[in-house]
């Protein structure tokens, strides 16, 4: 196939996937698999992508550190502040949900779970801003509680309290508290996220690039997202490709927020994989500058003693054979239907 057809190609990935309901592996290689188009294509032209996506409307965005510790976080924050930091995120509940499955939450657990905020509080005032992450483990009753018990300290968002099933249960978390809610990578392709943005109940977008549909999919997400005044603020926590991505489509998005790092894993092992780590410095995520995504694996890592290379250069057989031999189609047959409607155009 030609791979500058990155539109073409989602397209047909995506309806091949989505026979059965489509999610987990499906999403995440057709994501794969886009990021990579969009990185060839990139260098291809000898530009980055956020230049193919309609140019640059910023250079940087603020990032913030996803490592607020729960002893020691009134510290920590004075650390990253000295950094230029100005925003954390943790999930000081997510160890109490465990005893009850998020059923309930006693007043005294409630109160454990504050300390490492009014910590940064007592240490930096308000010159840290703090997002709470609950890791979908909440019922309404409970996050509903946690939201508002968290509000006196000005709160950036509350991330995942509970569980993404249910838009309305969303939107009454959110009527319930000032904080904005904030729905996060478990939601893939824009019409799983639709939904929540469109009935209110998210104020902030978070969708993960490896996860949700490669950088094709998080456009249109971002547009969506515009649309109704949403911000968004791209997840990280899956490796350096990841972050490369969401900074291509950060310096794009007009509605772009903030950039996630975990930087226990940006010092660490990202450098062991990419010739060029992304560029992270004095709170912000500075514009990518080589052509394509940004970035390459280094080079020998294939040869590295716990590196595991699988390679599959042979076609595909059966695409769909579950209503009989008149239905089934192989990959070369569509393969030639497609290059038929390209000659014969639209009709």
């Amino acid at each position: 196939r030609e791979a500058s057809a990155i539109e073409r190609h989602w397209e047909a990935m995506f309806r091949l996937s989505d026979h059965a309901g489509y999610g987990g592996a499906e999403m995440r290689a057709i994501s794969a698999i886009d990021m990579a188009l969009w990185d060839l294509k990139g260098q291809a032209v000898d530009l980055p992508i956020y230049e193919l996506l309609g140019g640059a409307v910023r250079k940087k965005i603020r990032a913030y550190a996803n490592d607020l510790p729960y002893e020691g976080a009134g510290e920590k924050a004075r650390y990253y502040l000295d950094q230029g930091f100005t925003a954390m995120k943790g999930g000081p509940t997510i160890a109490l949900a465990q005893a009850t499955d998020g059923q309930s939450l006693s007043p005294k657990e409630l109160d454990m779970a504050l300390k490492p905020i009014r910590d940064i509080r007592d240490a930096v005032g308000m010159d840290m801003q703090i997002a709470n992450d609950g890791h979908g483990k909440w019922t309404l009753p409970v996050a509903i509680r946690i939201a508002q018990a968290m509000e006196p300290y000005e709160i950036m968002w509350q991330e995942d309290l509970m569980p993404l099933l249910n838009p309305d249960a969303l939107a009454r978390l959110q009527a319930a508290t000032k904080t904005p809610v904030c729905i996060s990578e478990r939601l893939l392709t824009r019409w799983q996220l639709r939904h929540f943005i469109e009935n209110g109940s998210a104020r902030i977008v978070m969708p993960d690039l490896i996860w949700t549909g490669g950088i094709s999919e998080t456009h249109k997400i971002a547009v969506l997202a515009s649309a109704h005044q949403v911000p968004i603020a791209p997840h990280d926590a899956t490796g350096p490709v990841n972050i490369f991505a969401c900074a291509q489509i950060l310096m794009n998005a007009p509605n772009g927020m903030i950039m996630e790092h975990v930087p226990p894993m940006y010092k660490g092992w990202y450098n062991d994989v990419v010739d060029l780590n992304v560029d992270i410095h004095d709170g912000y995520l500075h514009a990518p500058q080589r052509p394509g995504v940004g970035t390459s694996l280094k080079a020998g890592i294939r040869d590295r003693s716990d590196a595991r290379v699988r390679v599959s250069d042979t076609p595909g057989t059966s695409v769909i054979d579950h209503y009989g031999p008149y239905a089934a189609r192989t990959v070369e047959a569509q393969a030639a239907v497609d290059e038929m409607e390209i000659e014969r155009g639209p009709q």
